[in-house]
């Protein structure tokens, strides 16, 4: 499963992601390289007056962007995860849609961090270079064993302002089935940079009709009964699906957090590369 996944996010890095990548996360601000001898048209402001002093002739300063960042990947492990057809599941796709940006990260030099948590902070890997290290991620992601079945955003998201200290690009990979958690995602989203990646399945809002299903929730565990043979609560429950999702969406906006949506068994490549373009254009402005 990881050397299947390695194979396709990596061809999708190199056809596709790649340029756009580089292109919308930029480094943390610029960075000394050396001093040289002033040249007509310099800028004044970049002389070095200290080392003009000691060497009677002017010297200015160079820098260059400090290109390297720091992407942090949070991964919702929960058990509302674990839905979807038989092909794939939410979780499957969290664990691609994760192996795409970490590949595309260190193709940029970039280090990579997870953090797995269902209620609470289940796995933390601290951000590292390499391609061993991204294999490392993707096993986790694929393969850990959460303790707990619920989802509480907010315990990943204050964990994450904790051990990062300087700016960040985080990725929120979860299908938010949660609530309560607007100030935590403000909070992060002023610190770092925070791309909330909605994961979802066409089924929980279109419902067969399939007569009475004995319907358990993933989290809670409670059970229900529903006549999925009705049409008025099939179509009660899609509109509700909808409703909630964009409630969802104007508040991640809300919270000035970027949003991508996407869905288990359907390609996402689209949808990452509008994200890309639509952040491409914001920057240009």
């Amino acid at each position: 499963m990881v050397r299947r996944i390695e194979i396709r996010t990596n061809r999708l890095v190199t056809d596709v992601f790649g340029g756009e990548y580089h292109s919308v996360f930029k480094g943390q601000g610029m960075e000394f390289q050396e001093v040289r001898e002033y040249v007509p048209g310099d800028d004044v402001r970049s002389i070095d007056w200290n080392v003009t002093a000691r060497g009677g002739e002017l010297f200015v300063k160079k820098f260059t962007e400090e290109r390297e960042l720091t992407v942090l990947l949070l991964v919702d492990v929960s058990a509302s995860q674990r839905f979807g057809g038989t092909a794939r599941f939410k979780s499957d796709l969290a664990a691609e849609i994760a192996a795409v940006l970490a590949f595309a990260a260190i193709r940029n030099n970039d280090r990579v961090g997870l953090v797995l948590f269902t209620d609470a902070v289940e796995l933390y890997v601290p951000p590292r270079k390499g391609t061993s290290h991204v294999l490392r991620v993707i096993r986790e992601v694929l393969s850990f064993p959460p303790r707990s079945r619920g989802t509480r955003l907010t315990a990943a998201l204050e964990f994450l302002d904790r051990v990062a200290h300087r700016r960040a690009v985080a990725f929120l990979i979860s299908d938010f089935v949660d609530e309560g958690f607007e100030r935590a995602l403000r909070v992060t989203a002023r610190q770092h940079d925070l791309v909330s990646v909605v994961t979802g399945d066409r089924r929980e809002r279109e419902w067969p009709a399939a007569g009475l299903v004995d319907w358990t929730a993933a989290e809670t565990g409670e059970r229900r009964l529903v006549d999925t043979s009705s049409p008025e609560v099939r179509r009660a429950l899609g509109e509700a699906w909808a409703l909630r999702r964009a409630r969802l969406l104007e508040t991640l906006k809300a919270c000035r957090s970027d949003a991508v949506e996407v869905f288990a068994g359907e390609p996402y490549e689209r949808q990452l590369i509008r994200f890309f373009q639509m952040r491409e254009r914001r920057l240009r402005r």
